[in-house]
């Protein structure tokens, strides 16, 4: 029967459509596929071409001459490839080979991709190429906490999403297809290393489109190339190669972990940041707290306290300084792991929290430091010095005391034994304590003196310890003047000699520093007003160059000639010239002495007890002035 079919024909015609309807389904399928691929590989091969201002329209035509492959593959390598200039198909394949060589060098499996596939613009076989550079340069180099040794590139990159993602309500990350198509693991990973960035609850209600296309603009803000677009990825089941790809440059623009070494995950930067900032705040405190101490210039004059105070700034460098020095390569250790943060923009770093901060107030530190130690030092030395001055005063001024008890104990003995009619024992014993006492009062002046200019905490008591002594000694002078001008008698041998030598100071010693006025004055037997120091040395010179040694204890009232020569000669220039200031007593002349009722001999006595009464009341003059401040 003409236009008849059986039942076996009919429903193996039926089969046949289906057939063809599925397969015209699948082939739509890979065009899609192939079409989101050549997109997507071709924005992630202008991205690296665009850093030798190379561009790839048409993946499959700007390919085949094998000079756009040969960059890229310069590019991810950092290697410098040959290649031929030539424009004809020899040198199209040439170049291609080059690059395909390359690949195999580097221990890159090529499956059924010959140089002519390339240059033939096939695109499967271009597609494959290029899928298999992006396993190789971007995606092998991945690497995750947990990884076991026999994963894939594909499975560690999977991995690393389900770990960043893990936490996050309502996401699943199982494939790089199906799971990704609503956005939110994009977002969610996004969120994990810029939750400033992403709000999950809005992500939470949101259309699959708006999450994409809220996490692709974002992550390009990161730094990371739009190889997808939002309706490549809301479909049934995205491309998965552009889906891995796209993740993949995710993975390699966020900061991780180096492997095998030191790194902050995305979990603990918090952690790490607030740890950060509390140990800047606590060292910048310290810092700027010791900075103030150690600017501080106020010093104690006692050396005692001064001493410990240097002490204290040299415990201070040797034991507090070496631990902060070791919290300031902590902070800066810890710095230098927070960096990627703070270059990602994860963390905002307020100003002064830099670690060349800290130096900067380290710095203000040890300047401080060194100009303290600069000056403490020396200060140090100083009143150490002025402490050594103040004990040789106080040991001087224990001896002079001592001195000054035994001479007014001899005195006292002297003065028993004139009350019972007897010779003096002590004199000579008694000027020599003097003698001492005065030397050493000498030197006490003079570190009193320095005490004072030093600004010694204690100068005030030494000074009036040393003035104390000072009147002692001129009390007990003054008794032995007394005492012993009442128990001597000149010989007349005795006074001629006085005389004689008195007269011979007048002459030469002593006029010899005179003016010729005033010289023929003393020689005629006038008194004028005297005010020059020369009379007091030449009288003193004559008086002791004329008489013997066994003279000299009688004609000395109370005090030695050789102690009057060494008080008179040892006043310095100063001394000498407050003297010629000083209106003195003019001594008496011979004449003045004369009496009708006395006898020559009584006269001659009389002229030389003067004269020795003048000479003493100068020396006492002359002493006080040496002594007094």
């Amino acid at each position: 029967m003409a236009g008849y079919l059986s039942p076996g024909a009919y429903f193996y015609s039926e089969e046949q459509e289906y057939l063809q309807a599925y397969e015209d389904v699948l082939e739509r399928y890979k065009d899609e596929r192939d079409k989101v691929q050549k997109k997507t590989f071709t924005k992630w091969i202008n991205q690296h071409l665009m850093k030798v201002r190379k561009h790839v329209n048409d993946l499959y035509e700007d390919l085949r001459d094998g000079h756009n492959l040969i960059s890229l593959l310069e590019v991810l390598s950092g290697d410098t490839l040959p290649r031929e200039k030539g424009r004809m198909r020899f040198h199209r394949l040439q170049n291609v080979q080059i690059a395909l060589d390359y690949l195999k060098k580097r221990q890159v499996k090529l499956v059924n991709i010959r140089n002519d596939d390339i240059t033939d613009g096939n695109p499967k076989l271009t597609l494959g190429l290029i899928w298999t550079i992006i396993l190789h340069f971007q995606i092998s180099d991945i690497h995750v906490t947990g990884e076991s040794e026999d994963m894939s590139a594909k499975e560690r990159l999977l991995l690393w999403s389900q770990q960043t993602t893990e936490g996050y309500a309502g996401i699943r990350c199982e494939n790089f297809t199906t799971c990704w198509r609503d956005g939110r693991l994009f977002n969610a990973i996004i969120h994990k290393y810029r939750p400033d960035l992403i709000d999950m609850n809005t992500v939470a209600v949101q259309s699959n489109l708006a999450n994409l296309e809220h996490a692709f603009f974002v992550a390009e803000k990161l730094g990371v190339a739009r190889l997808l677009d939002p309706e490549d990825v809301d479909v049934s089941s995205p491309d998965e190669k552009s889906v891995i790809t796209y993740v993949s440059s995710l993975y390699d623009a966020f900061p991780k972990v180096p492997e095998g070494g030191e790194g902050i995950s995305a979990n603990d930067v918090e952690v790490k940041w607030v740890e950060y900032q509390n140990m800047v705040n606590y060292l910048m405190q310290w810092i700027r707290h010791h900075v103030t101490i150690m600017s501080d210039r106020t010093f104690p004059n006692n050396p005692v306290e001064l001493k410990a105070l240097y002490n204290q700034y040299l415990q201070f460098k040797e034991t507090e300084i070496p631990p902060k020095e070791t919290d300031k390569l902590k902070i800066k250790r810890l710095y230098k792991l927070l960096e990627v943060w703070i270059e990602f923009g994860r963390i905002r770093l307020p100003q002064g929290y830099h670690p060349n901060d800290i130096e900067k107030e380290w710095g203000k530190l040890i300047i401080a430091m060194l100009e303290r130690e600069k000056i403490l030092r020396p200060e140090v030395e100083r009143l150490e010095m002025l402490q050594q001055i103040a004990n040789r005063i106080q040991r001087d001024s224990r001896s002079c005391e001592d001195k000054l008890i035994l001479a007014r104990n001899a005195l006292q003995a002297d003065t028993k034994r004139l009350e019972s009619g007897l010779q003096f024992q002590h004199e000579a014993e008694i000027a020599g304590y003097l003698l001492e006492s005065e030397n050493l009062l000498r030197q006490q002046v003079i570190d009193a003196q320095i005490l004072i200019d030093g600004k010694y905490y204690q100068a005030d008591q030494l000074v009036q310890r040393v003035a104390k002594l000072r009147d002692e000694l001129m009390a007990i002078r003054t008794e032995c003047s007394s005492l012993y001008s009442k128990g001597h008698v000149l010989t007349t041998e005795q006074t001629k000699l006085m005389i004689s030598g008195i007269t011979e100071s007048l002459n030469s010693g002593f006029t010899t520093n005179l003016t010729p006025e005033l010289s023929a004055a003393m020689t005629q037997g006038l008194t004028p007003s005297l005010t020059s120091s020369s009379l007091t040395s030449g009288l003193s010179s004559g008086l002791t160059s004329r008489l013997t040694p066994a003279m000299t204890p009688a004609y000395t009232p109370g005090i030695p000639p050789r102690l009057i020569q060494s008080y008179v000669t040892g006043v310095d220039g100063g001394t000498l010239q407050t003297l010629k200031l000083m209106q003195i007593r003019k001594p008496l002349m011979k004449s003045a002495f004369v009496d009708q009722n006395l006898t020559e001999e009584e006269v001659n006595m009389k002229f030389v007890q003067d004269l020795l009464n003048w000479v003493e009341e100068m020396q006492v003059a002359i002493f006080t002035e040496t002594v007094v401040f």
